[in-house]
């Protein structure tokens, strides 16, 4: 069968370290295409290399814009390079918007759409990604899911139980089979830190750095905090944090800019706790043994509170500041969720070896 593979983000290079590999060794002619929605070093390069990623075949340059825009023009790219190659399948993965793109332009004409990390739900309609994630399910042929309740929200929204494969959390495998690459890597110490003394934080959505009476609470809640904070930034984030007071001289939040994917690894591995808003980070943090408080309303990944490993808090000082406290106290040896394990590339190829029922219409 001949496979593309969209990536276009941060998530999306985690997902696919696994899963190409297992796709080509099963005899799929595999190629990746990149829509460039993350492209510098920080956001993209140093995880094809960190992941060992094959090199994409081809890069589309879409580039950042407001949500419309980068899906509009990855969608329009997409579908010319779909319409000169004609594979057998477009494989998306995740929620982003390249994922979006690629299920829009495939569907349009008639390229069956196979989405890794179907049915994932937050139901919070103004959350980006879950608009990403509802369309794509709908325009998709085959549907790869992480775990069981997934395959009940497809159900639920009318997908055909026959096109729903269980697979697990291939975001679980990345983590697993780098697991290794990170022993004996300090990174935490190369930023000014002991293992198991500080908190590390990524805060990067809307539903926080758009709202400054969230970013306040926040911030407030970290400077109070029992340990200090670590916090990998984007650059175009610190002068928003600037405007609240935090910057390379505050004394309890020390901002570092992006690392690499093992670098991060290295640095939840070490932390005390973490502190985000990241899908991601949550599932990362469960499968490292470090608990984890998220910032949000409601997370899609409700197996992780489930099992233990994380707990949702609202943008409130107090709020937060429980949720550390009690991540701190709390136990580390919840269990992991059912099929986050090592073989979850290799169910992804079982399951396209029973061949992909195209969507009503398709020839």
């Amino acid at each position: 069968m001949r496979l593309i593979v969209v990536v276009g983000a941060r998530p999306n290079f985690i997902k696919v370290g696994p899963l190409v590999p297992a796709l080509r060794a099963a005899g799929h002619q595999t190629d990746i295409v990149h829509t460039g929605q993350h492209y510098d070093e920080l956001m993209s390069d140093v995880f094809f290399t960190d992941l060992n990623i094959p090199e994409p075949a081809w890069f589309l340059d879409v580039g950042s814009g407001t949500h419309a825009v980068q899906t509009g023009v990855a969608m329009m790219r997409l579908e010319e390079l779909l319409i000169e190659q004609r594979p057998d399948a477009l494989i998306v993965v995740g929620d982003v918007n390249s994922t979006l793109a690629g299920a829009l332009a495939a569907a349009k004409i008639g390229i069956p759409c196979v989405h890794l990390e179907a049915g994932l739900r937050s139901w919070d309609m103004s959350m980006p990604e879950e608009v990403n994630r509802l369309v794509t399910d709908q325009l998709s042929s085959m549907h790869l899911t992480p775990v069981a309740e997934a395959d009940e929200n497809l159900v639920a929204e009318n997908i055909d139980r026959d096109r729903i494969h269980l697979v697990g959390n291939i975001m679980a495998e990345s983590v697993l089979r780098h697991a290794r690459e990170i022993e004996g890597r300090q990174t935490c110490a190369a930023h000014g830190h002991t293992p198991g003394e500080y908190l590390l934080s990524t805060i990067h959505r809307p539903e926080n750095t758009d709202r400054p009476e969230n970013m306040a609470a926040i911030l407030s809640a970290f400077a109070s905090a029992p340990l200090p904070v670590l916090m990998p930034v984007h650059p175009r984030t610190r002068p928003l944090l600037a405007e609240f007071g935090v910057d390379e001289s505050h004394s309890r939040i020390t901002l570092i800019d992006p690392v690499g994917y093992l670098d991060m690894l290295a640095l939840q591995r070490d932390a005390a706790a973490i502190v985000t808003d990241s899908g991601g980070i949550q599932e990362e943090a469960c499968m490292l043994g470090v608990p984890c408080v998220t910032i949000r309303r409601n997370t899609e990944r409700a197996i992780t509170v489930e099992v233990g490993a994380n707990r949702l808090v609202r943008a409130e000082q107090e709020s937060i500041l429980a949720g550390i406290d009690e991540a701190l106290a709390g136990p580390r040896d919840w269990e992991r969720p059912d099929r986050w394990d090592d073989q979850v590339a290799r169910r992804v190829t079982e399951a396209l070896a029973g061949g992909i029922k195209p969507l009503s219409g398709v020839e």
